[in-house]
């Protein structure tokens, strides 16, 4: 049996690199251990830093790069880096090497888990205009595109980015994938004394700015000195509290204004709100008349496109956990009365959840309570749906489920648990929603098998 050389963290590796993996990361073999390596691409030769050792396998950054892959550039931030920021995994990847990758993943993930062998594309999303930012600063292809980022604050009031799988902050003065509406602020050159965090926030639609600030705890705790920006945002300190409501941005899409509170979640491309919701519509072709339910409802986007869909007699129930997304998803959808949104877990919801369908003019039928819906669409938190809802979802529906998803792992695991039950996938989309990450959106289509 051949003795395993011992590695310490200041090891260098000369390594051949091998496919991508999940996470931003690629293959590579060190004497029969698997190293995840980052700052590479298949196909490369490079020296790479070992950071992390566990029994089976290897964390491993490439620092020198011995035979180069085509798909190789140069990196546009200067932050970027092996041990520097972490927000990015790509940035020395070209633009369509990145997509291949991303559908790579996808694919991999797909057949390793859910026993899906299917051909993936990564489609691009344009950056739309912004009215009222003519004077932002003009950025390069995959940059200026996250309208939400959140910054660490050092302890002296310096503001950065967290490194890879650290607490570490890397200072920063400028981030090249924020949105020009977002650096306009100011943020990363002031100082913000007594804050632990801060997000910059701006409207993919309307200009909207807002900064929301997260106090230190404990023993550090002292009030935050708020700096002078560079524009007029309006400001959040923390969460509201109970009957209280938090400043807002107003978000349009599909024709509407959507108001989100606070750190209230949206998609952080200015172009994936609509491509998301237009995809939906293509793939689920609501019809007047039809029963609805959006799982993990947010504040209201794709309830909102579907209800307008099905019309006065047909109904949209919206599931949401979050008090402050409720409250923003009713004041969004007031105009629609066939849409209604339920607070609560939604596996808890919807062991309640009874359904009535209407007349032409709207009056509940007489002994019409079922407890199937025509549609059923989720967009889950990156941990995925799970088994439980799974099962509750593949009963409930009846003619398709549509499923957003930003993690192909989790999304690849719930279609293996359709898939039990009967589902199979009709479509499935992918979108290049966070470009110079690993990130993907994917919009995946099911139907009775």
């Amino acid at each position: 049996m051949t003795e395993r050389t011992p590695t310490t963290t200041a090891d260098l590796l000369e390594l051949e690199i091998g496919p991508v993996a999940h996470g931003g990361w690629c293959v590579a073999r060190h004497e029969g251990r698997v190293v995840f390596v980052r700052h590479a691409l298949p196909g490369e030769r490079v020296r790479a830093r070992v950071t992390e050792e566990s029994k089976s396998f290897l964390r491993a950054d490439a620092v020198e790069i011995i035979e180069a892959s085509p798909d190789r550039v140069e990196p546009p931030c200067p932050f970027a880096g092996p041990g520097r920021c972490g927000g990015c995994d790509w940035q020395h990847a070209s633009l369509p090497a990145q997509r291949r990758l991303k559908a790579a993943v996808v694919e991999e993930q797909l057949r390793r888990l859910a026993g899906i062998e299917r051909t993936v594309l990564v489609e691009e999303i344009p950056i739309p205009y912004v009215e009222g930012l003519e004077n932002a600063p003009v950025v390069g292809p995959g940059l200026g595109w996250r309208t939400r980022v959140q910054y660490a604050v050092r302890g002296d009031g310096g503001v950065g980015l967290r490194r890879h799988r650290s607490h570490s902050i890397e200072p920063i003065d400028e981030c090249l994938i924020a949105h020009p509406g977002v650096e306009e602020m100011g943020i990363e050159r002031k100082r913000w004394p007594g804050a632990s965090g801060v997000e910059g926030i701006v409207s993919a639609g309307t200009g909207d700015r807002l900064v929301v600030l997260s106090e230190r705890r404990g023993r550090d705790r002292r009030p935050v000195r708020v700096p002078r920006l560079d524009v007029p945002v309006r400001l959040v300190r923390g969460r509201a509290e109970p009957g209280r409501a938090l400043p807002f941005v107003r978000e349009e899409v599909a024709g509407r204004l959507w108001q989100v509170s606070g750190s209230g979640f949206w998609q952080v491309h200015p172009g994936a709100a609509q491509v998301l919701a237009d995809g939906l519509l293509d793939a689920l072709e609501p019809r007047p008349g039809e029963i609805v339910v959006d799982l993990y409802c947010g504040v209201g986007l794709f309830a909102g496109v579907l209800g307008e869909r099905v019309g006065r007699n047909g109904l949209v129930v919206g599931i949401e956990s979050d008090g402050q997304a409720v409250r923003d998803a009713r004041f969004n959808l007031r105009d629609l009365p066939q849409v209604s949104v339920e607070r609560g877990r939604v596996e808890e919801v919807l062991d309640g959840l009874e359904f009535a369908r209407r007349d032409h003019g709207g009056r509940r039928a007489s002994g019409s309570l079922m407890h199937q819906a025509d549609l059923v669409v989720l967009d889950p938190p990156r941990s995925g749906a799970g088994r439980e809802v799974v099962d509750r979802i593949a009963g409930l529906a009846g003619r398709k489920i549509g499923y957003v998803s930003c993690d192909p792992a989790t999304l690849a695991r719930d279609l293996g648990y359709f898939g039990e039950r009967g589902w199979t996938v009709e479509s499935l989309r992918a979108f290049d929603a966070f470009p110079m990450t690993h990130h993907v959106e994917m919009l995946a289509t099911l139907v009775r098998g």
